[in-house]
């Protein structure tokens, strides 16, 4: 799967990198409520978001109060 049209920006969603802005985008995943569904399992799963863009989501979720479903 090509990363070149994943837009820099996604809805709230911080900057995670294009793999994995292309895998959260592949799974309509495009806004902070819709990560705050998922576990970090689920998320770790997706081919493209590794242990890093986990830390930033979690981050991201953290300063609006919300966190990871698991």
């Amino acid at each position: 799967m090509s990363t070149r049209n994943t837009p820099p920006k996604i809805g709230d969603l911080p900057s995670v990198g294009r793999p994995a802005s292309s895998a959260l985008l592949a799974a309509g995943i495009d806004s902070l409520a819709k990560v705050a569904a998922c576990s970090r399992r689920e998320l770790l799963a997706m081919h493209g978001v590794g242990p890093k863009a986990v830390r930033i989501l979690e981050a991201a979720l953290e300063a609006r109060g919300l966190r990871f479903r698991d």
